[in-house]
């Protein structure tokens, strides 16, 4: 999956325009997504699916995947949200949080739902689900590269954009040595029972951490015989051209974003 998201950063339909419009777009909604409440949130999340879905053209289940990841584990720390617990002699004090009675004793222990957890995963959700999709509407629409050039033109240490870029990098590397290991073991029914998929996973992890060092010492060797200095440098051309109708639609969408949730905060 990650190199189908790296190869759609590249050939999706926004691909033509600035990298700095698409990041300047993203962040503005970010940060209206985190100051706005939860209705102009769940705006954002619909809008942005548009943006990615029809006007970059990135297929939607790939895109629902992709959003049910970082959801599945919200939806698994919401019962730690919503539950609370407190001694049966409390009760009558915390009567009020109580929602609709719903309760259970367990020994000495009182299990209930809670208004003020349940409020709190009603904040949580629809910014979680906001934030993520400009995360993604980053990641789908800017490759990587053109968002570390971008830094480079902010002053960002050098070290610090070097080291995310063979990090980005190392990821792959550690996705493809990690596929043909499951492959491997897979095609050898190592993984038929509980037993034997533990040790399997445990010479995964042995194999994977082997080869990791030595393709690292591999990508040293090879900078190094380049006359490696600190920095890398890529080249970059600039074939963007700025669309007035995603320019328009951005700024008037914000806009409406902005006042509805001023109007929705007073």
């Amino acid at each position: 999956m990650n190199h189908q998201i790296d190869s759609l950063a590249y050939t999706n339909r926004l691909r033509g325009l600035p990298p700095t419009h698409k990041l300047s777009f993203a962040i503005a909604l970010l940060i209206l997504s985190l100051l706005s409440g939860a209705i102009v949130q769940l705006s954002i999340g619909l809008w942005l699916a548009v943006w990615i879905v029809i006007y970059a053209g990135i297929p939607g289940k790939l895109y629902l995947r992709l959003l049910s990841l970082p959801l599945m584990f919200l939806l698994t720390s919401l019962p730690a949200l919503a539950i609370n617990g407190i001694e049966l002699n409390q009760i009558q004090t915390m009567q009020w949080d109580i929602w609709q009675g719903w309760g259970i004793s367990i020994g000495n222990l009182y299990l209930y739902v809670s208004r003020t957890g349940l409020y709190q995963v009603s904040l949580l959700f629809p910014r979680t689900l906001a934030s993520t999709s400009c995360m993604y509407f980053i990641l789908l629409t800017v490759p990587f590269t053109e968002t570390l050039q971008i830094l480079r033109k902010l002053r960002f240490p050098p070290l610090l954009t070097e080291l995310l870029l063979l990090m980005y990098r190392f990821i792959f590397s550690l996705l493809a040595i990690a596929d043909e290991l499951w492959i491997a073991q897979n095609s050898r029914c190592g993984y038929r029972t509980w037993k034997l998929g533990m040790r399997s996973l445990g010479i995964l992890i042995g194999q994977l951490l082997q080869r990791t060092l030595v393709n690292y010492r591999q990508v040293s060797l090879s900078l190094a015989a380049r006359g490696f200095n600190g920095e890398l440098r890529v080249w970059h051309s600039s074939p963007y051209k700025p669309s007035r109708r995603y320019t328009f639609e951005a700024v008037f969408g914000c806009t409406v974003l902005t006042l509805l949730s001023v109007l929705f905060q007073n």
